[in-house]
């Protein structure tokens, strides 16, 4: 599977209202690995940024004045994303952008030219209920280096935002896809018997076990309570492994 991950920086916050997009950048995955084929464009908005957008950003006017408008580039753009599956954080905002550019070249909304938009907004929001879910925040809870992050840039928060994918959806890999007919995957495992090895037990350190029982609390959380462990814990059915 491709994927692009694509992240906008703009002028304001309405597209509807006439604000533009001044960056984009786009990070590809296959099969989850960074393949280093990546685009980044700054565009010439014909108009200044609003002061808090400035902020955040601070990409000015004077430098954006001898970049390209995004007609000029919507070929390359879309002939990048063609057919992939889209990762973005806030993707409605982004999308939303990208649909009025595209209005105003005369083409087509951004979903007809791909295959599919993930949203990590959303997929944050259902596994951290109630907690902040910022780029910026999701990068300190997974462990991702956002150091470097002093201001938003469409090309470094699509760079971060690749590494948070990864982290979210890390346990959803399938095993023996692909491998092939029934009987080649049974093949497949009886060809290594387990028990020629001595497998080490590997005890969770502090850090790792706090960070453990606050996924727990957290699942028992959105549950209201019912998750088997905690119910059985508090029953005496059985104790954590020390």
């Amino acid at each position: 599977m491709r994927q692009i991950v694509l992240d906008t920086e703009t002028t304001g916050l309405s597209a509807e209202t006439g604000d533009r997009i001044i960056e984009i950048g786009c990070v590809e995955l296959v099969a989850r690995k960074l393949t280093g084929h990546n685009k980044h464009w700054y565009l010439n908005p014909d108009r200044d940024s609003h002061e808090d957008a400035l902020k955040v950003h601070g990409i000015t006017s004077e430098f954006l004045r001898d970049k390209p408008r995004f007609p000029q580039i919507v070929e390359e753009l879309l002939a990048y994303v063609q057919g992939a599956e889209i990762i973005i954080h806030n993707a409605a905002f982004d999308l939303g952008f990208l649909d009025k550019e595209l209005e105003l070249a005369g083409r087509p909304a951004f979903r007809s030219h791909v295959d599919s938009v993930i949203d990590t907004l959303s997929m944050a929001k259902e596994m951290y209920p109630g907690k902040r879910n910022s780029l910026d925040a999701l990068c300190d809870r997974l462990g991702v280096d956002n150091s470097g992050r002093t201001l938003h840039g469409a090309l470094l928060d699509a760079e971060l935002l690749a590494d948070v994918y990864i982290n979210l959806t890390r346990g959803q890999e399938v095993l023996l896809i692909d491998a092939g007919p029934a009987d080649a995957i049974a093949t497949i495992q009886t060809r290594v018997d387990l028990r020629a090895f001595t497998l080490p037990v590997l005890r969770a350190n502090d850090q790792e076990a706090a960070a453990h029982e606050e996924v727990l609390a957290q699942l028992d959380k959105a549950s209201g309570g019912k998750t088997l462990w905690r119910i059985q814990t508090r029953e005496g059915g059985f104790a954590p492994v020390a």
